[in-house]
């Protein structure tokens, strides 16, 4: 890395002057992170950084800079280079490109130019015209119509690349959040109104971020507006939101507050039932940003989050889940080269739930809490090179559970061992413009996991028996785990039209996800690494072609993957998961291995775009006691994977939209026998996950009509329908004796949902 850095530094050193400056919404004074400045007379451009920040080396002359980001009118800004000058830039939303769908915010050709490589960047304005279910506009579930991520019907969570639903790192403004869905997985806990992009990272994962085998899926939220008060939401049949935005100190400071909740619990008080006139079925989530500009050099954030679903029947049972997360975030600028960050970040999950019977009332509480302190550098010393630097250190907190007994006057506290962990991470990256033709990106993290007591902790053998058990005093350390994690990508460019990608990764995780269920629970288990279970580390090659059609109108890639994954958890059949203090003992320890190819084609520009992705794959595990120590599908395995996504620009006032997707069914395990024990019929499984789901397919369509639009005020209604042909698709399959003839089982399957329509209100000023 050395070397290259020095021959980087050399072949530039005869460039004289640098342009710098940010860029910014004219409109509301919001910085705009990857808005691109490229140079006219030659091949040298940038990207605006985090803190919209931008700079150029040329030598002496004149230039005509050409500035570009989505949704907003180009511009040319000529320049007479004989020193260094700062030139600021104002940009203003281009109506006619707003009603395009284009995918990222970069240069049109930059998917051939970076040595990126399974890396996705979704805008929220596109994300607002894919067709949902019940018109409630969810990042997450346009994100599993991109090749390579997975999901279906009712499930909390996403797979990527033949990972598990806990192997993805979800952040929010920098701060981990540990369930992303809302009703049990229908929807997610992200309110697009307070979103500003998000990008999807599943092949070559860059070295700043880790903790987690499969993907990162980051998130920046709104910084808010530093010219005027606007406000933006929507009123639709599941929920209503609201998105506000306001100067505090004009140009200088700003404020963002967004909310949301859903009314189904209102909807059930009409109900004749009184058991469900008095139940409880509702979300909400508040998004809040504060921004504060101290000069040109500086910028301090303060976000926060806050969720919950809540679900109840009577008196009788209540369960509430959520997530809170706080980032405290400072950006500083030293000069043209060197930049910092200064994070602080705080995340929690927890539910509760109580049940009350025969006058006994039942509390059980559990949570899991981060606290983070992180520091990244960038250095750029030449517009061919740039150098990521950076630390973090974290510390873990886990409560399996505090069980809480009422009956009368008396009361009863049961409390599972807390389970403890300090992670520290390094990590150094350099992006490196070897030649026109060549780009690279390869770089080093080191973690380190120190398991931390109080606690007894448990001395297991590969099969999940106990030998022993050992005593450890508070914050005494266990043991530590220390792993090198290095990451390497590089592009070949042919031409402008086409180029290849490979890259490789290694991922380690030291936080793990513990569910018997199939679709996943709230009420599933986190439990650290501990002297049982290792980090889990992951290894993934990838390699691409990518090349682009009719002046980068069309975007074609396909994308191969092989992922092995070490010390992967599972759970021993008929393992008891919950309210266990000893849940090591259940769980066993295993591999798996997961490949795949993905193709994907994209129209990005003009009034009718869209995509159609596929992806045939294969993901598998190997557990010495499960299916005699051989491979067997994951649950998450599917042979095949399509989706067709299409937005058209009918008119000024009209757009429509619709979405097909198809899958092969789920890995599963059905009975495969039965037997009559103490006058009841019990059905004896066979290998795991050697049956399928039956296969998935559905289409949805919605259009757009903009009623109103001025200067001032602009409304809209959006209409969707679900399911259009009524495919009843499974959630579940269970197996019942048939009425008729107890002789008989009979399969059940249960659908969620049919055709489904749908209606929004939208509105902004």
């Amino acid at each position: 890395m050395v070397l290259v850095y020095l021959v980087s530094a050399k072949s530039y050193s005869q460039i004289k002057h640098t342009i710098s400056g940010i860029v910014k919404d004219n409109a509301t004074g919001e910085v705009l992170t990857g808005a691109t400045v490229s140079v006219k007379e030659t091949v040298t451009g940038t990207v605006a950084n985090e803190n919209g920040y931008y700079f150029l080396y040329l030598p002496q002359g004149n230039y005509t800079l050409l500035v570009n980001f989505f949704g907003y009118k180009s511009k040319e800004i000529k320049v007479e280079l004989v020193k260094d000058v700062t030139i600021n830039i104002s940009m203003s939303e281009d109506v006619d490109e707003l009603k395009e769908v284009i995918v990222t915010t970069e240069k049109k050709n930059d998917n051939i130019t970076k040595a990126e490589i399974g890396v996705e960047k979704l805008e929220v304005k596109e994300i607002n015209k894919i067709p949902v279910l019940l018109g409630e506009k969810d990042i997450i579930k346009s994100i599993q119509l991109i090749p390579g991520v997975k999901s279906g019907e009712g499930t909390a969570g996403f797979y990527v690349r033949g990972g598990g639903v806990d192997q993805n790192l979800v952040l929010l403004d920098d701060a981990p959040i540990y369930n992303a869905s809302h009703l049990l997985g229908f929807f997610s806990v992200f309110n697009s109104d307070a979103i500003n992009d998000l990008t999807i990272y599943k092949g070559g994962i860059p070295a700043q971020f880790g903790g987690r085998l499969s993907s990162v899926l980051d998130i920046r939220s709104n910084e808010g507006n530093y010219k005027k008060l606007s406000a933006n939401g929507g009123i639709g049949l599941i929920s209503s939101r609201l998105n506000i935005e306001a100067p505090i100190i004009k140009d200088k400071a700003s404020i963002m507050l967004a909310g949301r909740r859903s009314y189904a619990d209102l909807f059930l008080k009409l109900s004749p039932e009184e058991g469900l006139k008095n139940s409880k079925l509702y979300f909400y989530d508040l998004n809040g940003k504060l921004t504060f500009r101290l000069g040109e050099k500086d910028r301090v954030f303060i976000s926060g989050y806050f969720g919950r679903d809540v679900l109840g029947y009577k008196k009788l049972f209540n369960f509430d889940w959520g997530n809170a997360a706080a980032t405290v975030k400072w950006m500083h600028t030293f000069n043209d080269k060197w930049y910092s960050s200064t994070s602080l970040i705080h995340s929690d999950y927890r539910y509760r739930i109580k049940l009350d019977f025969s006058g006994t009332s039942l509390f059980i509480i559990s949570k899991i809490n981060n606290n983070q302190l992180k520091q990244d550098f960038q250095y750029v010393p030449s517009a061919r090179s740039k150098l990521n630097f950076g630390a973090i250190t974290s510390y873990l907190k886990v409560v399996p559970g505090i069980v809480t007994t009422k009956s009368d006057n008396t009361e009863n506290e049961e409390k599972l061992s807390n389970k403890v962990g300090w992670e520290n991470a390094a990590y150094i990256s350099h992006d490196f413009k070897y030649s026109e033709k060549l780009n690279l990106v390869y770089g080093l993290r080191l973690t380190s996991f120190s398991v931390l007591g109080p606690g007894d902790f448990l001395d297991i053998d590969k099969n999940g028996n106990t030998l022993d058990t050992s005593s450890y005093a508070s914050g005494k350390i266990v043991k530590t785990y220390v792993n090198l994690e290095p990451r390497f990508a590089a592009s070949y460019v042919f031409n402008e039209r086409s180029s290849i990608k490979a890259a490789y990764c290694r991922t380690t995780q030291n936080v793990h996800l513990l569910s018997n269920s199939t679709s996943g629970s709230p009420t599933d288990q986190w439990i650290p690494t501990s002297k049982y279970v290792k980090p889990e580390i992951g290894d993934q090659v990838s390699v691409g072609y990518f090349r682009n059609f009719d002046e980068n109108k069309y975007q074609f890639s396909a994308e191969a993957y092989y992922k092995d994954m070490q010390n992967q958890v599972d759970f021993k059949n008929n393992a008891q998961l919950g309210l266990n203090n000893n849940v090591e003992n259940q769980i066993l320890i295993g591999k798996g291995r997961a490949y795949g190819i993905e193709f994907f084609l994209k129209k990005k520009y003009g009034k009718f775009n869209g995509w159609i992705g596929y992806t045939i794959s294969k993901t598998e595990r190997k557990f010495d006691l499960i299916n005699e120590g051989s491979y067997y599908p994951a649950k998450q395995d599917r042979r095949h994977d399509i989706s067709v996504v299409g937005i058209y620009e009918l008119s000024s006032k009209w757009t429509l939209s619709g979405s097909w997707v198809y899958y092969t069914g789920n890995a599963i395990t059905y009975p495969s026998g039965k037997y009559y024990a103490d006058n009841r019929v019990l059905f004896y499984y066979g290998d795991r996950n050697q049956d399928r789901m039956p296969d998935y397919h559905r289409l949805d369509i919605g259009a757009t009509w903009i009623r109103k639009k001025t200067e001032k005020f602009e409304s809209s209604w959006t209409f969707s329908i679900y399911n259009l042909y009524g495919r009843a698709n499974p959630y579940m399959i269970y197996f019942r004796q048939n009425e008729a003839d107890a002789s008989k089982t009979e399969a059940v399957k249960v659908t969620l949902f049919k055709m489904v329509p749908s209606f929004t209100y939208n509105f902004k000023f």
